[in-house]
């Protein structure tokens, strides 16, 4: 709908000693993660070894009404999942949790991410009989973790001996008839935590905020490459696959997580506080009042006010009613969608020099209708200020930026150029050097989309709705 990114997913798995209403505890903690897909989302229960799961399109809030959770019963493990899906990706058989069900037993797996691997694991399962219901990687990894179950005692030695085939971004929780296990990839790309309710119950989930919301108290993230199995004789890892070098994807700090979010040991919120400060030492520019675009702009716009001794005040308000299915049947309507979903507040910007941060320009339209309308609020100068460096390259690993030839950073030969295009007085982008600061450089981060280094190689990777009948650049 607007000109802005996308993560892929949230992942949620609880694990209780005993029968209890699992399905309401991943319900709460998915509503946490809401932030992180909006498409579709789903919810498999564990009863003694039956699943029962429910999936579609929808907000967690729409899928999930008190009869249906009703209808999932007790357990005493649920998995569930957030999904974005991308252009022409939008395909109910990859709505997750994705259910197996193979020669050994059941498992449900939820993911975050995206794989580099996934067309060659495609075509090598297919060639061997493999039947694919759906587009996404998830199928990819379920089947290659299926393939090892076959010769191995557990599923556990299956995900430990599958993992050196599966290339790219993963953060998994996989359910099978007896526990609950959750890995990541040896890069640890995308974010996944471990909690622990008062009453015993393991909870898993891609952010420190979700476990909040279920009572558990957050006890580690999991490590880059380990495997941690929950079952009924507690917690235990898995450390054969650890080992790489951390390349966490450094726009969760940025804009994907939630501000009360705390990812490998650095809050989110302190990130962007650190962003602001930074973008004040070094794009400074006189002016009477700094706003953030809600809502990841809010923190770093406090920031720079903070660093700069600027006024910080509250520029926009945001419509929090606007959800998936809002759309705009033409063009005329389409110009005017920005107006639906954020107003400018007169009385803060009118007759001032604003400074308005907000956390990323991809192709530039949106920042020129929210610039436009400070603008028609009275704002008498507009520069913008943008927390994170220019988008130049794509993402390989599960966050949906636009292909390069459309990024505006890449289109434009100079900032004064993009400034030009959306409208603004002056412009500033955060330096590359300066994000590792961020996290104060505790650890290393993927910054793919902005250098186009990448911490694996992406020559197979294509693009990521490389599997369906109909492509949509």
């Amino acid at each position: 709908m607007f000109d802005t990114i996308h993560e892929e997913c949230g992942v949620f798995g609880i694990f209780e000693n005993k029968t209890a209403n699992v399905a309401a505890s991943v319900y709460f903690g998915l509503y946490a993660l809401q932030h992180r897909g909006q498409e579709s989302c789903g919810i498999t229960v564990c009863d003694d070894g039956v699943f029962r799961h429910k999936r579609a399109d929808g907000l967690v809030s729409e899928v999930f009404t008190r009869e249906e959770l009703d209808k999932l019963g007790s357990g005493n493990m649920a998995v569930g999942h957030v999904r974005y899906s991308t252009t022409g990706g939008h395909n109910h058989n990859n709505i997750q949790p994705l259910v197996i069900r193979h020669i050994k037993g059941n498992m449900a797996l939820v993911h975050n991410g995206n794989l580099v691997n996934a067309s060659e694991l495609r075509r090598s399962f297919e060639m061997s009989g493999a039947i694919f219901h759906g587009t996404s990687d998830t199928e990819a990894i379920a089947y290659s973790i299926v393939r090892e179950r076959l010769t191995t005692s557990s599923t556990e030695q299956a995900v430990e001996r599958a993992m050196p085939f599966i290339k790219g971004a993963y953060s998994c929780i996989l359910m099978t008839a007896t526990k609950l296990i959750a890995f990541r990839d040896p890069n640890g790309f995308r974010p996944l935590c471990i909690g622990k309710t008062h009453d015993g119950a393991y909870v898993a989930a891609s952010e420190s905020c979700a476990l909040e919301t279920v009572g558990a108290e957050f006890i580690r993230d999991v490590e880059a490459g380990e495997i941690v199995v929950i079952d009924k004789d507690g917690l235990r890892s898995i450390t054969t696959n650890c080992g790489n070098k951390k390349h966490i994807c450094i726009f969760e700090y940025i804009y994907f997580a939630r501000p009360d979010s705390v990812i490998e040991g650095v809050s989110v919120h302190h990130a962007r506080l650190k962003a602001g400060e930074l973008l004040a030492k070094h794009s400074p520019v006189e002016a009477d009042i700094v706003i953030g675009v809600p809502d990841s702009g809010l923190d770093a716009a406090l920031g720079y006010a903070n660093a700069s001794g600027i006024p910080y005040g509250i520029g926009f308000i945001k419509n929090k009613y606007i959800g998936r299915s809002f759309i705009q049947p033409d063009q005329n309507q389409r110009e005017n969608a920005v107006k639906i979903k954020l107003n400018a507040v007169r009385e803060s910007v009118e007759g001032k020099r604003v400074i308005m941060i907000d956390d990323s320009i991809v192709r530039g339209t949106t920042s020129a209708r929210i610039v436009r309308l400070l603008r028609e609020a009275g704002a008498k100068e507009v520069h913008v200020r943008i927390s994170s460096p220019p988008f130049l390259h794509s993402c390989y690993f599960g966050t949906d930026i636009d292909s390069e030839e459309n990024l505006i950073a890449g289109k434009c030969s100079s900032t004064e150029e993009i400034a030009e295009y959306i409208g603004a007085d002056s412009l500033g982008y955060l330096p590359v050097e300066c994000l590792g600061d961020l996290v104060d450089n505790r650890f290393g981060c993927c910054k793919g989309c902005f250098t186009g280094e990448y911490p694996v190689d992406t020559s197979g990777a294509g693009y990521k709705n490389k599997f369906d009948e109909k492509i949509h650049k």
